[in-house]
Parts: C-alpha cells; sequence; structure tokens
C-alpha cells in the first residue's frame, strides 16, 4: 500500500510543479506519510482530484493515464468518480477515451452518478468519431439500472445500423449485458442478432455468434442463410471470435448433417465435384445411388477450419480438434494429431488441458498418437498433474508392439523423487499387465522386485497393485503371497498393510501354513493399528475360522474380543457381526450355515480402467470434460440426425452475391460462379473488385489471342515466373501486396488455361480458375491426392515455424487444396503427383506454383509419357541393390526378391516405392498370391493385386507401395498363397525414405540456417583415395541415398538436397573436403534419428575404396 501511496504522491509532486505552484509542507509531509505503516488512502487521491479539476486539458489527460494505470494494477480508485465524471463532455477526444474506460469500470458500482451523465452518453451515440461513438454505448450498457433498458434497446438497435463495423461489434457486446439485466427483451434482442448475422464485416462476426450463443442458442433457424458466409469468413475472424464461431458450428452440423462414421460411408471424387457443380442433374443421381455422400456444407467446413490448425493461439487449434473429433470422418480426424502435439510445447497450463483431450481420444484412437509416443515422455521439469497426464496417455497407447519401450520408460519413472508420480506409474504398469496379457507376467515380476525398494510408498502402491493382478489369476502365484508375507513386517503404510492381510484371508488355503502365522503377529498389534488394517484382520481371522478352526480357533476369539471394546465404532459393528456369523450359538439361528459362503464367495477380478473411459460424453474442449462433471451453460452435442434435414435452407445466400456483383464485373459466367463460392470476406472481394477493369481487359486481350502461336506462349511463361518470383518476395513483406500477386497469377494461369485446354475441358477449368480467383492462387498439388498426407505436409510446416516458414500466401493456399486434384481425371492426378520431381529449381513457397503450372502443361498429356518426366530428376546411378525377402526353399518354391527404384510412387506420395520380383522355383504352379496380414496392423501398405496363377520356373515383377512413416523400423506383412502362408519383412534402408529435391545453392544455404543447433548432425570422415574426385563423391552418395545434387559453385563443397518421402521434411547433405582424404560430412534435418543413421551408411560408403 505504502508503495502505492508513494507512486501516487510523486505524481502529485511532478503536477505540481508542472502547474507551476510552491511545494508547500503538507505535500512534503504527504510523501513522507507514504513510508509510513499507515498512509491513508484520502490524501493520496487529492492530487489526482486536483488535477481533473484544473483548467489544463494535458493535467487533466495526465491524472486520466495514472488513474487507468492504477484500474489495470487492480487499485480502488471509485473515489474518484465524481471527478472524472465531469470530464464526460471533454472536448478532447484523447481525455474522452480515457474517461469512457473508466466508467465502464465503475458505471456499475456508481449507478446514480452515472445515471446523471446519461444525456451526455446518449448525444456521444452521435458522435462523428466511431471509438466515442462505441464507448458511449460501452458505457451505457455497463450501467445496470432496469429504470435505462428502453434507453439500452434504442442504443443497440441504432449501433447495429451504425456504418462502423467497431461500433456494431460494440453493438453485439452490448446485446449479452441487455439480456442479463432483462430477460423479456429477448425477442427485441434475437431481431437485432437476426440483422447483425447477415452483416459481411469480419469484425462483427466473431461478437455476434456470441450474442447468439447467450441468448438464442436453440434458434439453429437464424444461422441456415448465414451458414455458408460463417464458414467463409472464419479464417479472417479475430481469433476469439474464431473460437465461439468453431464452437456454434459444430453444434450446428451435429443437427444438419448425418453421421459421416456409418458403415459403408463412401468418400470418393463425387462429393467435391457436387459442391462445385451442383446444377448438373447426372451428378445427382450418381450420389443418389451411392450409401453415404458427405453434405458438400459439412465438407465446406471442413475445408475451412483445416487451415486454422496452423494458429498460433491454442484456443483456435483445440477447437478445430474438438470440431475434427466431433464431425469428420474417422480416416480424416489424424490430421489434427500433428498440431495438438505442437501445443505441448506451450504453458503448462495450456498442456494440461490438451493432455486431457489427447487422454480422452487416446482410449478410443489408439492410432491417432502412437507415431508421438516420445512427446509424451515425462520430463523431469513437468509438473505432477503433468506428468499423471502424460503417464495415462502411454498407458493408452500402450500394445504389444510398444509395450517394452514404454515398460522401459516406467521403469525410469518409479525412481523418480515425486512420490505421487512414482505411486501412478505403479497403477500404470498394473493396468497395462491387465490389458496385455503377453507381459502380466514380466509385470508381476517388476512389481514383486519393487516390495524390496526402500521407499514406503513405492512398496505400498506395488502390494496393492499385485493385489489386483494376483485376482485375476491367483492359481498361479501363490510364491508371491508367500513373499508379501515375509515382507509383512517391515512394511508400515497402512493401505498396503490391509492388502496382504486381504491377499492372505482370501487365499488362505494356498498357503495354510503362513496365513495363521500373519495372524497371530496381529493379534500382537492389533491395538496400534490403523482402522483399515483392523477390519482385515477381523476379516482374516472369520476366514481362518472356517478352513482352519484347530489352529485358529483362540486366535480369532481373542482379535474379536479386542475388537469389541476398540475405540471405532466401524470395529465394533464388524466384531459383533463376524461373532454372529461364524461362531454358532441358539441366537444366530440358520446365519452360521451361510457363513461359508458369505465370507469366501468367489470374488470378480477388479478392472484396471481409465480414469478418462467415461469422459467422452461431454464435448471435447469444454470445461465440463475437463472437469468431468456437468458445468453450468454446459450444451450437450446432440446425436447425428438419421436423415438429413432439407439443405436447401442454406442456399438462400448463394444467389445474393451473383446480384450484387453481376452489373459490377460485367463478365462470363465463370466470374459469377465463383462468386458463389467467395472464400474471404466481402471487403477483400471488394478490393479484389476495384481491379476488375484491368482484370476484364486482360481476359478480353486472353480471348482474342487464343490462337497465338507458341512463341506467345512461351513468353507468358517467362512473365508468370517472374510474377511467382516477386508473389513470393511480397509474401514475406506484406498480405496486401501479396493479395494482388496471387490476382495477378490467377490472371496468367486464365491465360494458360484458354490457350490450352480442348473446348470440351473448359468446365474443369473454369472451375480452376475460379479457385484460383478466390484467392487461393495455384495450390500446391503435388505434396497430395489423400487428405492424409496433405495434413501432415502442412503440419510440418507449422511444425519448423510458426512465423517464418508459413507465409499467409501459404495458409491461404492452403485452404482449398483438394477440389482442384479431384477435378481432374486419374491419370492427371499421377502425373502431378510427379511434380515434386521437376527440374525447376524451387524453395517452399515456389515449388507450389511450378505444381500449378505443371497441371495446366500436362493437360492432354498421355500416360505414356510419365516415364520420360521421371527420368529427368531420378538420381542417375547405375546398379540396384536387390535384397531377399523370402528363400525358395522357406517359401516352398516361392522366392521373392525386391528393390526399391526409386521413382515416386504413384498410389499414394507418403509411400515408398518398392518392386518385387516373385519366382515360382517349384514343379507345380502357385495360386493366389497375395499378400495378407501385417503387423503392426496400421501400416499403411498397398498391395499389389492378387496373382491368379504362377506357372513353375516363371517369375513377375509387381509393384507395391509402403508409408514407412520416416522410420528405418521393418514392415511386416504376409506373403499368402493358396495353401500357406509367410512371415516376410521389408527393412529400408534410410536413404531409401527419401526424395530427390531440386534447389539452387542459395536456397540451400538459407533452408541449412534454418536447421542448426538439435538438426545438424556432422563428423569428420576420412574418404578413400578413390572417392575424392566430385564425380566418385557424387555416385558414392546417391548410391547410398536418393537425393538431388545441388550445383556448386565451389569444387571443395558438394551439396546433396532431399525430403523425406512421408512427412516432406527437408533433409540437406553437404561435404567440405579438407586437406588429404578427410573431409567434414553435415546432415541438417529435423529427423536427427534418420540423420545420426545416414551419416553412419555415408561415412561408410565414402571411405571403402
Amino acid at each position: 500500500m505504502s508503495t502505492g501511496g508513494l507512486y501516487n504522491d510523486q505524481g502529485g509532486a511532478e503536477a505540481a510543479v508542472e502547474a507551476g505552484q510552491e511545494n508547500t509542507p503538507t505535500s512534503s509531509s504527504t510523501a513522507g506519510a507514504a513510508f509510513g505503516l499507515f498512509s491513508t488512502d484520502f490524501k493520496k487521491n487529492e492530487d489526482l482530484k486536483e488535477m481533473l479539476e484544473s483548467n489544463k486539458e494535458s493535467l487533466k489527460l495526465e491524472a486520466m493515464k495514472r488513474i487507468v494505470g492504477l484500474i489495470a494494477k487492480g487499485k480502488n480508485s471509485s473515489e474518484l468518480f465524481p471527478a472524472v465524471v465531469k470530464n464526460v463532455a471533454s472536448k478532447n477526444i484523447e481525455l474522452k477515451k480515457l474517461v469512457y474506460v473508466y466508467l465502464v469500470r465503475y458505471a456499475e458500482e456508481q449507478q446514480d452518478l452515472a445515471l446523471l451523465s446519461i444525456s451526455t452518453f446518449q448525444r456521444a451515440l452521435k458522435d462523428p468519431n466511431q471509438f466515442i461513438r462505441a464507448s458511449a454505448l460501452r458505457v451505457l450498457s455497463s450501467i445496470r439500472v432496469p429504470i435505462i433498458v428502453p434507453i439500452m434497446m434504442l442504443a443497440i438497435k441504432e449501433a447495429a445500423a451504425d456504418m462502423s463495423p467497431y461500433v456494431r461489434k460494440t453493438s453485439a457486446h452490448a446485446i449479452q449485458k441487455l439480456y442479463s439485466l432483462d430477460p423479456e427483451q429477448k425477442e427485441q434482442l434475437i431481431e437485432v442478432i437476426e440483422k447483425l448475422l447477415k452483416d459481411k464485416s469480419t469484425l462483427v462476426a466473431g461478437s455476434v455468434v456470441m450474442a447468439f450463443e447467450e441468448v438464442c442458442p436453440d434458434r439453429i433457424d437464424l444461422i441456415h442463410k448465414n451458414y455458408r458466409k460463417l464458414c467463409n469468413l472464419l479464417v479472417d475472424v479475430e481469433e476469439w471470435g474464431q473460437v465461439v464461431i468453431i464452437s456454434m458450428l459444430t453444434r450446428y452440423a451435429r443437427t444438419q448433417f448425418t453421421s459421416p462414421w456409418k458403415e459403408g460411408a463412401t468418400f470418393d471424387e463425387n462429393n467435391e465435384k457436387a459442391f462445385y457443380e451442383s446444377d448438373s442433374e447426372e451428378k445427382k443421381e450418381q450420389m443418389e445411388e451411392k450409401p453415404y455422400i458427405m453434405d458438400p456444407d459439412h465438407r465446406l467446413l471442413l475445408r475451412n477450419t483445416k487451415p486454422l490448425l496452423q494458429s498460433r493461439n491454442t484456443a483456435v487449434v483445440m477447437s478445430v480438434a474438438q470440431l475434427y473429433w466431433h464431425l469428420a470422418p474417422k480416416h480424416e480426424v489424424n490430421i489434427v494429431t500433428k498440431s495438438l502435439v505442437r501445443l505441448l510445447r506451450s504453458h503448462r497450463e495450456v498442456q494440461y488441458i490438451v493432455l486431457q483431450n489427447i487422454a480422452t481420444m487416446s482410449i478410443q484412437r489408439k492410432g491417432m498418437f502412437e507415431p508421438f509416443m516420445k512427446s509424451f515422455y515425462v520430463r523431469s521439469t513437468d509438473a505432477t498433474h503433468i506428468k499423471t497426464l502424460k503417464l495415462e496417455i502411454l498407458t493408452n497407447l500402450a500394445n504389444e508392439a510398444n509395450i517394452s519401450t514404454i515398460l522401459r520408460e516406467f521403469q525410469t519413472y518409479v525412481k523418480s523423487q515425486d512420490k505421487a508420480f512414482a505411486a501412478a506409474t505403479i497403477q500404470a504398469i498394473g493396468r497395462c499387465a491387465t490389458n496385455i496379457t503377453e507381459v502380466t507376467d514380466t509385470c508381476l515380476n517388476g512389481l514383486v522386485l519393487l516390495l524390496s525398494n526402500r521407499d514406503e510408498t513405492v512398496v505400498a502402491e506395488s502390494v496393492v497393485v499385485i493385489k489386483k493382478l494376483l485376482q485375476t489369476q491367483p492359481t498361479q502365484h501363490s510364491e508371491i503371497i508367500k513373499h508379501m508375507a515375509k515382507l509383512f513386517d517391515n512394511i508400515t503404510v497402512p493401505m498396503a498393510r490391509a492388502s496382504i492381510l486381504w491377499l492372505m484371508g482370501e487365499y488362505c488355503e494356498r498357503v495354510p501354513k503362513i496365513a495363521p502365522d500373519v495372524l497371530r503377529k496381529m493379534a500382537k498389534t492389533f491395538t496400534a493399528e490403523e482402522d483399515i488394517v483392523k477390519l482385515q484382520t477381523v476379516n482374516l481371522a472369520a476366514k481362518l475360522y472356517l478352513t482352519n478352526p484347530k489352529q485358529t480357533k483362540l486366535l480369532t476369539q481373542y482379535i474379536l474380543n479386542l475388537g469389541k471394546y476398540d475405540q471405532n465404532y466401524d470395529i465394533r459393528d464388524r466384531t459383533r457381526f463376524i461373532r454372529q456369523l461364524i461362531v454358532p450359538n441358539e441366537k444366530s439361528g440358520a446365519l452360521n450355515k451361510y457363513a461359508r459362503r458369505i465370507l469366501l464367495a468367489p470374488k470378480p477380478a477388479p478392472v484396471l480402467e481409465s480414469a478418462f473411459k467415461d469422459r467422452d460424453r461431454f464435448q471435447l474442449g469444454t470445461l465440463s470434460h475437463s472437469l468431468n462433471i456437468k458445468a453450468t451453460g454446459y450444451q450437450e452435442l446432440s446425436d447425428w440426425p438419421a436423415v438429413a434435414p432439407d439443405q436447401s435452407v442454406r442456399n438462400v445466400e448463394v444467389i445474393e452475391p451473383v446480384k450484387e456483383w453481376a452489373p459490377l464485373v460485367g463478365k462470363t459466367k465463370t466470374k459469377q460462379s465463383k462468386s458463389e463460392d467467395k472464400f474471404y470476406s466481402d471487403d477483400e472481394d471488394e478490393k479484389e473488385d476495384e481491379g476488375s477493369e484491368s482484370s476484364g481487359s486482360e481476359d478480353s486481350s486472353s480471348s482474342s489471342s487464343s490462337g497465338s502461336s507458341e512463341s506467345g506462349s512461351e513468353s507468358e511463361e517467362e512473365s508468370s515466373e517472374e510474377s511467382e518470383k516477386t508473389s513470393s518476395d511480397s509474401g514475406k513483406s506484406s498480405s496486401g501486396s501479396d493479395k494482388s500477386s496471387s490476382e495477378s497469377e490467377s490472371e496468367q494461369k486464365k491465360k494458360k488455361k484458354t490457350k490450352k485446354a480442348p473446348p470440351k475441358k473448359s468446365k474443369p477449368a473454369a472451375a480452376d480458375s475460379d479457385s484460383d480467383e478466390n484467392g487461393n492462387g495455384p495450390v500446391a498439388q503435388a505434396s497430395s491426392s489423400s487428405p492424409e498426407s496433405s495434413s501432415s505436409s502442412e503440419t510440418d510446416s507449422d511444425d519448423d515455424s510458426d512465423s517464418d516458414s508459413v507465409t499467409p500466401q501459404k495458409k491461404k493456399n492452403d485452404v482449398k487444396p483438394k477440389p482442384k486434384v479431384e477435378v481432374k481425371s486419374k491419370t492427371e492426378v499421377s502425373l502431378l503427383d510427379l511434380d515434386d520431381f521437376s527440374p525447376a529449381p524451387t524453395n517452399a513457397p515456389k515449388s507450389s506454383f511450378v505444381s500449378s503450372s505443371l497441371l495446366s502443361d500436362l493437360e492432354g498429356l498421355s500416360l505414356s509419357n510419365i516415364s520420360s518426366t521421371m527420368q529427368v530428376t531420378t538420381p542417375s546411378f547405375g546398379p540396384v541393390k536387390t535384397y531377399e525377402l523370402l528363400h525358395h526353399m522357406t517359401g516352398k518354391g516361392l522366392s521373392a526378391k525386391y528393390h526399391f527404384p526409386r521413382q515416386p510412387c504413384l498410389y499414394q506420395p507418403s509411400m515408398v516405392a518398392v518392386q518385387v520380383i516373385l519366382t515360382n522355383s517349384s514343379d507345380h504352379s502357385l495360386e493366389e498370391i497375395h499378400i495378407g496380414d501385417r503387423s503392426p496392423a496400421s501400416l499403411n501398405i498397398h498391395c499389389f493385386n492378387t496373382i491368379e496363377r504362377l506357372e513353375p520356373e516363371a517369375s513377375v515383377t509387381v509393384s507395391m507401395g509402403i508409408d514407412f512413416s520416416d522410420s528405418t523400423q521393418a514392415a511386416n506383412f504376409q506373403l499368402c498363397t493358396k495353401e500357406d502362408q509367410f512371415n516376410v519383412s521389408i527393412q529400408p534402408a534410410v536413404g531409401e525414405l527419401l526424395m530427390p529435391s531440386s534447389m539452387t545453392e542459395e536456397d540451400f544455404c538459407k533452408e541449412q540456417g534454418k536447421l542448426l543447433g538439435m538438426n545438424e548432425t556432422s563428423a569428420t570422415i576420412t574418404m578413400a583415395t578413390a572417392n575424392t574426385s566430385s564425380q566418385a563423391i557424387s555416385k558414392q552418395v546417391l548410391s547410398v541415398a536418393n537425393v538431388g545434387v545441388v550445383s556448386s559453385s565451389q569444387n571443395n563443397f558438394h551439396r546433396f538436397a532431399g525430403r523425406t518421402v512421408s512427412s516432406g521434411a527437408l533433409v540437406l547433405v553437404s561435404l567440405e573436403q579438407m586437406e588429404s582424404s578427410s573431409a567434414l560430412l553435415t546432415i541438417n534435418t529435423e529427423k536427427s534419428v534418420m540423420a545420426s543413421m545416414l551419416l553412419r551408411d555415408l561415412k561408410q560408403a565414402l571411405a571403402q575404396a
């Protein structure tokens, strides 16, 4: 308090000097009092009051700044209200804003004084300055007095029609305040909400949806007409608005679309085409034949929320993750995994919420998080609640394949100094033991070893878990029970002692000699034991009395007598009950006949379950999910409707833009269809439209020159390449210039398409140019033809860095990648997949442009040209290494060899192509050769078609695709014939998991600069003398790794670049030759394990002659 006083008094002294007054003794005594223990508040605020009543604007402004500063620090400044309120009509706009900030804070407390100024606020609602109008409405809605409700209502209605989006946003905020003050105004407020929902400004969208959620969340009919607009505006709304809109759209989608999780649901290109060509009757007929086709609006929501997984705001990423979890088809949910794992690098509060959600997800979908298991390893710096959540997730992810790794981790955790965490680890080991029968014995033996631990809590927890495990299979483990009996004297934790006594009693017939002795020891110490131990002692005595009365009758009577006079009434009651039950007398009647059946009844084994098992009943990311109880205001997600409601209710808004735009644009039909599927906010569309005259002239010129010669088209390609350079540069500098460059880009693409596309393909071409104009620019198709792979490439870039690598251009490019591929025929898709290997020099932004131009260049080519395209970029080195897959002796005549052809896989870009040569060495023909089960089950393999018959001595070459997920772990599967099954495995060399990437030396150095520190692995190597020439070095490196050679300006420097096939992570290899035959070999990549393995292989290859 004294420091606060000093702060103000110093301010007062400065103000006095500024006002040209003398420093009187009063002010100095006040300053002195500030150091005193009991300095009072009233004096320190006097100087501020004086400043507020001064005639100088500068003094008033200074005073208001200090007062707002005090409020920010949590100090009470309410007594200054009268002095502040006098300045509400000030002419100085800066001062006025600060006065309004103060009034918003204290208007509710000082209602009477605030009411005196209400006419001033009403006048301010007409102020020319939008900030003053908004602030006045904010203050007005903060005066929570029922008498001014009509005035507030009028002000809100006027503000909702204001020219400024900022004021309209404020009116949406005021709606919630007015509703909480007077719920009877609901109907009028809904009218205002309906009006504001039609607003096209991104500034207003989030706030009005928040008001909708507060006032009338059940009025879904208000959303129908605005659904598509909200989906399209989503990317440009401010972050907290995005969270609210995504939450609302999640609930909306669950009521309007049918479940994509049905059996036999099909996801093919038709559902995308239907979105763009919904008018065509043929498409509708095709859709009716299918059992399930996703509603185009459902797909629109999923597609437009996907780019937000790269948001810097963790709440937005979490919202999108829960949306995908609750709405997306099962095979598409995986794209949120990387983004959620990325959030684990954030603060511990964020980690806690994210880990809770991952724990719930990992119960139902283990495969989602298995590849990122290492992200959930516990760090010594983690807080206990974070550690236990990570432990929970690791236990959920445990399966036969990874259990050995997880148990090794758990062994380390048990030694932790954090006792609560060590205890939780032991429980986790117990859960693993019950879930995975193969390791039950191993876990039990490990827990028995822990019984000799010095730490009591570890021992106690081990006993409790062993007790639960023994209940599942008691017959085999009498040795463990004996071992625990020996340790009984040394264990002091009551719960552990009670567990051992329970085990003795339950299985007393299996340890007939030991159990009575344990009871004898307990009789000695009975009075000193904890209540829980006494209860179990009484139970043990009763059970032994029934099974072994000869030895234990007297002991039991002694213990029952001790219990009869115990201080705890629970124990007295239990003793009385047991005595009546087991000791026959005339009063007890027939009950003691059933004593054995009551006390020694077989008991069901306890089920060790995850604490998160039932949390999926709450929506992910909500407070209710976090607390595991229904919180106030929680709205449950409805079940999917059996039949989808009429989707035409959402069609209203689509027609409006066409009416508005048609006279402005004066273009062909393509432009109109574009406006139907607008992606960005209308503000941006208007900007785009301002330049429509020039683009119109470009269009006309392109149509007039449609029959121009080849040289003309070449010059156009050059100009488009220049525009690519400028656009990639401007993408770094500012988003505004980025937009214009992408527009000019799309115009270039249009010209190409009008020249090269044959007439019957005009419709797809038009659709493409539309999506280009929508701000997508040319979309990078190379990386994916499937949703999973596209997501992995996106989130990878996101992992690299949030700000450097993901330019605004790229974010926009990612928004609508799929329609573009799917409009084309399958042939062209496979050609598209090859474009990563195009010989043009590319860096991250440029490659996306190459793909689009390649697409248009390749239109109309036949498949026969594929090989020539590939030969351009495949490394030119001769011998291919062949490996044995199946020996003819083992395979009963069937032998198989495989090699890596180092061609891009046509089935899926994330797969490595493998060619298998199958030979029939037997004397009879083999039938139905195919691939059977695979291990692990999640392994993604594109199998070859079944070979119906293979004659003796004949051989056939087949192609496969395997997604190794950037790991050298072997892919295990079964090669089957009609009669037999053979287990085989393909172990890839690390260099085969790469694909060549072509780039300039400058780009290489730039990318290398981003991958330093832990992403760099280097070693000094000694090369064989035969390998010192640049040709020999290239040959040896290419023999080991499938990388591309980067041209180098220095003779002693050799550079090679590639990308991992699965995730697309960059791998840069550089070799600097030094004196004699030594050289420095450096590998830069985020895949550190791959780097060290590649380094080892290259070192070996370069050292051998």
